[in-house]
């Protein structure tokens, strides 16, 4: 389903958008799969019914990680993701030694229903399965057919520590790759996608393997300004805490899905 011959002649141009992009690394590779695949894949998305845990953070979003029980396209696209001639490509193109999830813990099929949002937020670093894998990069396919400017979405890039932003668009078939650190910075505003549309991404994470930490864990952190939501920024000040608590309890639903 991956058009692997077209990323591979032009591999050389993709490493060094990405390499070069600011605020940090990242890409928007468009006609990503095969149009007839992925037409075929679209049309079998279901409207998905787990929401996220991402509580006050987030709104509407649903999640869906066992997508490829949704059809043999879905089985297509998981395989070649987790291939080894695609694992190559992105190794040279991020200049990262990675591998995607196989489990795609807490990715798959990402969906925004109305009036959906996604604040700004630095990821977890560590995988909560895997002590030793270091989550270093996104790799989010869009599939939001017909997409234009003012049905919003669009995915906000923001370096924490330098404050720098960026916008990528978010249309149909379009593979956006971002750098996974404590300083990028991502979300998406409340869309206004028309009705019986949503907001639609699979959500692929890849790792690098560190026989030794690198760095302490770290949950997601959220950046929420005080002016704007005194409440929220107070919870987003208590959230590493409580998910630490939370995580000796129960892990997430989205990972049953």
């Amino acid at each position: 389903m991956i058009r692997f011959d077209y990323l591979e002649e032009n591999k050389d141009k993709f490493r060094e958008e990405f390499l070069h992009k600011k605020p940090f690394p990242h890409i928007g590779i468009d006609d990503f799969c095969e149009p007839e695949k992925i037409d075929a894949l679209y049309a079998k998305i279901p409207e998905i019914q787990t929401e996220s845990a991402d509580y006050i953070f987030a709104k509407n979003k649903f999640e869906k990680s066992k997508f490829t029980e949704l059809g043999p396209e879905f089985q297509e696209l998981y395989d070649d993701f987790t291939s080894e001639r695609f694992q190559k490509w992105l190794c040279y193109v991020t200049d990262q030694d990675v591998f995607v999830d196989k489990r795609f813990y807490g990715g798959g099929i990402h969906q925004g229903k109305k009036g959906s949002f996604l604040d700004m937020h630095a990821d977890f670093n560590y995988h909560p399965l895997e002590e030793t894998w270091f989550r270093n990069l996104n790799l989010l396919l869009y599939l939001n057919k017909d997409w234009k400017k003012e049905y919003k979405g669009e995915l906000r890039l923001e370096h924490k520590d330098t404050g720098e932003a960026a916008e990528v668009d978010v249309p149909f078939n379009r593979l956006a790759i971002m750098l996974c650190r404590g300083f990028t910075l991502h979300g998406y505003d409340p869309i206004n996608f028309p009705e019986g549309k949503f907001r639609t991404s699979i959500a692929a994470y890849a790792y690098t393997i560190h026989e030794k930490p690198m760095e302490a864990a770290r949950t997601t952190e959220w950046k929420i300004e005080a002016n704007k939501s005194p409440l929220k920024y107070f919870v987003s000040k208590l959230w590493v805490p409580m998910v630490k608590l939370k995580s000796k309890i129960s892990k997430s639903k989205t990972a049953d899905h």
